[in-house]
């Protein structure tokens, strides 16, 4: 609130000084609409504010203002010198208070009824702030002071001045890549390597500054859906309860204000088809009020707004159906569909299942425009439904419009950038790869059982089809609310930080294109729209006999895994989810320092883990792991697959790097625990000073798999009954109340199965009520 109350401060001062000049101005050409206008605007703008800031009166003076202002302009009243005197008292008085609030002090009672009556039409003497003032009753006792707001400086700057400098920083990290580039071509720039760190870090720093002053809360565009939400439950007979969350998170300027109309009209839509009536959600035995849920985070270098509500579902059936009277998909194609495909055919152009245009919705265009504009910042939409639960729409959008992470890959002898948010996976063609199968005159990949359209980006481009026309690596693309497709390309270089801007028109209007960038190869290239690459090659109009699985069966949730071979040599593997590129870095910049292995990577310090990771120089391939806060990089040897690993792990007896083990075509493999690892690198306790507990009942699954991660995560030593001596535990938990006997060394804490008590005593504990525990845990080890 103190950030919404300076900037009403800052924005009310630069509007005051000329519009007292337009008010003068005003009283001498009355018929000067354009200047009542800005002067209605100011005094509406000031009122509105008010309400939101609980300022009364200040709200009280600019609504009479404004009430004065509006018979001007509806004709029913003529503006005279004593009209103009009492609204610019008015305007003077706002002033004050403003003045008063910005250094913390209480403005004097009195004196506004005064201002106000000046207003009226009939006054024949014109009123002043001063004359206001001395008609004031005195205060009986001086007021007590007010708490000063704390001193902030600041200064408002315009943005183009503000685009300037992210030019000027953008282009200093070019400068950054191509240096970079040069010192690695040639050879011998080890005695310069402290500078190139420095130099780095110090652009690093002042790109944070500046991207900073683009930077503002979310706050700003949440703000307007309490209301919008109540109007349209009002107007369409729905009561609707909104819960907002992640106000705090900071989004740039302009990214902000492109995303406002797209998140505006998913939540009418959400409002308008989502939500059911209350007479149809009591048929179904819901609460009579809806919940809609809107909510913002940050995971790594995107920002994820997700807006969720219990309403009935997206019916996919009526979409495919409205789809094939379309002309979109014929009757075949539709009943091959995936669940996922039908769900995206929300974003087709025209498409609705609305059964009436009304003012809010329903009128065959909006879900498409919504992904084009996300898609156009480099984001992506993502929606996920379940028919009778509810609807969630999640948009991911980088945190600034211009510099953003990509891949570098070269097409048809020329070299091109994907937005890296879009890319699923990158596979080779071969044995243990993907395969390449052709149906009729689509070709198809066939990678792990999943048959994806493919499409050769030389030709897709008129740049001819690369090695034979069949392209020997396949980058797997997931645009926003489309099929997934694999896209042919001859190489692969590397994942890099891109400075963005815009490209010709003639470039942009192809619809193959987001943008412009110069790597660190120096050489200008074009940022490829995976979206308008889908459209352009056909993706999205005939799949539906390439979209279905190679075999028909109940399907088994699986998780996507990383296989690779450790420096060690053993054979591993991590959830791909957890792996953000993998990079192969300079010997030079890997180093012992800080009694840890670190990575000098890109102006960061990065911790490396690994099996004896090699600091004599030697170039190391890394995986840069993110967990959405924190980034840590692991040191491997390669990378031999990616697999489906289905959820039958046997996990370790100890904490430790390794999770557990699996089966991969009959060899076991080490899976690797990102927990663990993020852990070790961020708690600067040493495992062996961090507290132990105790957990009994170590042959339950929950235990092992659920609770003891819990207090992994808390900052504990865990172990299970029999793994260590229970003299050396600080606390002890127990599965159930009747799990642990008594005479324990340590404080027990016992976990029941139901949130009712049942007879039991204020000592134990649900087993779901995490914050009860970790304050259990806290109390017994006395931290």
């Amino acid at each position: 609130m103190d950030e919404l109350l300076g900037e009403f401060i800052a924005e009310t001062r630069e509007t005051l000084g000329p519009l007292v000049g337009e008010v003068v101005a005003w009283e001498a050409a009355p018929g000067d609409r354009a200047r009542l206008d800005a002067i209605f605007r100011f005094v509406h703008t000031v009122k509105g504010s008010c309400g939101f800031l609980d300022l009364p009166r200040l709200e009280r003076l600019s609504h009479a203002a404004e009430g004065a202002l509006a018979e001007v302009r509806e004709g029913r009243r003529t503006p005279d010198g004593v009209l103009v005197s009492a609204v610019l008292a008015i305007i003077d008085r706002i002033g004050e208070m403003v003045e008063a609030l910005d250094a913390g002090e209480a403005f004097p009672e009195g004196g506004d009824d005064a201002l106000i009556l000046a207003l009226e039409p009939g006054q024949d003497h014109p009123v002043s702030t001063a004359h206001a003032h001395a008609h004031a009753p005195a205060p009986a006792a001086a007021p007590a002071p007010a708490v000063a707001r704390a001193a902030a400086r600041s200064i408002r700057l315009p943005v183009d001045l503000l685009d300037r400098m992210m030019g000027g920083v953008s282009d200093l990290v070019l400068a950054r890549n191509e240096l970079s580039r040069r010192l690695r071509d040639a050879g011998h720039a080890g005695h310069v390597d402290a500078a190139f760190e420095r130099l780095s870090g110090c652009i690093a720093e002042m790109r944070e500054a500046i991207t900073r002053t683009r930077m503002q809360r979310i706050e700003n565009l949440f703000s307007a859906l309490p209301r919008m939400v109540r109007d349209l439950g009002h107007e369409l007979g729905k009561p609707v309860s909104l819960l907002v969350e992640g106000e705090d998170v900071e989004l740039d300027r302009e990214m902000i204000e492109m995303i406002r109309d797209p998140l505006t009209h998913i939540v009418r839509n959400a409002v308008d088809h989502g939500l059911e009536s209350a007479e149809e959600r009591a048929r179904a035995g819901k609460p009579a009020t809806g919940a809609l849920r809107v909510t913002a985070r940050q995971a790594g270098n995107q920002i994820l707004i997700d807006i969720a509500d219990d309403g009935r579902g997206v019916d996919s059936d009526r979409l495919v159906a409205k789809a094939v009277a379309a002309g979109i998909l014929t009757v075949a194609e539709a009943q091959a569909l995936p669940e996922a495909r039908k769900l995206s055919l929300m974003f087709e152009p025209g498409l609705s299942t609305a059964s009436a245009v009304t003012a809010i919705s329903g009128r065959g265009v909006g879900m498409d425009i919504v992904r084009a504009n996300i898609e156009r910042i480099g984001g992506v939409v993502e929606l996920a439904s379940r028919p009778r639960v509810g609807t969630r729409l999640t948009l991911r959008v980088p945190l600034t419009l211009t510099i953003i992470p990509a891949l570098t890959i070269t097409a048809g002898g020329q070299d091109f950038a994907l937005p890296r948010a879009a890319i699923d996976e990158i596979v080779r063609v071969s044995p243990k790869g993907a395969r390449l199968e052709h149906v009729g005159d689509a070709t198809v990949a066939v990678i792990r059982d999943r048959r994806l359209p493919v499409l050769a980006l030389g030709e897709v481009l008129g740049l001819g089809g690369g090695d034979g026309g069949h392209p020997s690596t396949l980058v797997v693309l997931r645009p926003s609310g489309g099929q997934p497709f694999a896209l042919g390309v001859d190489m692969v270089h590397d994942h890099e930080e891109l400075v963005i801007k815009p490209a010709a028109p003639a470039v942009m209007a192809t619809g193959l294109y987001a943008g412009t960038t110069l790597p660190d190869s120096g050489r200008p290239m074009l940022l490829l729209d995976p979206g308008g690459i889908a459209a352009v090659g056909g993706v999205a109009l005939d799949i539906g006999a390439v979209a279905a699985p190679v075999a028909e069966g109940p399907v088994e949730e699986t998780i996507r895994t990383l296989l690779f071979r450790d420096l060690d040599g053993a054979d591993r593997a991590v959830r791909l989810g957890m792996v953000e590129r993998i990079e192969d870095v300079p010997g030079d910049a890997v180093r012992l320092s800080g009694g840890r292995v670190r990575l000098a990577h890109k102006g960061r310090i990065i911790p490396v883990l690994g099996r004896d990771v090699p600091t004599d120089g030697r170039k190391l391939r890394v995986l840069m792991m993110s967990d959405g806060a924190a980034e840590l990089a692991y040191a491997i040897a390669e990378v031999t697959d990616i697999v489906h690993l289905g959820r039958d792990i046997v996990p370790t007896a100890l904490p430790g790097p390794v999770a557990g083990v699996v089966l991969v075509d009959g060899r076991q493999v080490e899976l690797l625990d990102p927990h663990w690892l993020f852990a070790t690198v961020l708690d600067a306790r040493a495992p062996a000073e961090r507290p132990l507990c105790l957990l009994l009942d170590g042959a339950d699954r929950w235990t092992r798999e659920v609770l003891r991660p819990l207090v992994e995560s808390a900052g504990y030593r865990v172990a299970l009954e029999g793994e260590a001596d229970p003299a050396e535990a600080r606390v002890i938990i127990a599965g159930s109340e009747r799990a642990a006997p008594d005479g324990l060394p340590a404080p027990v804490v016992r976990l029941r199965e139901h949130p009712e008590r049942h007879g039991a005593d204020d000592r134990t504990i649900y087993r779901y009520d995490r914050e009860g525990l970790m304050a259990a845990l806290r109390a017994g080890t006395g931290a």
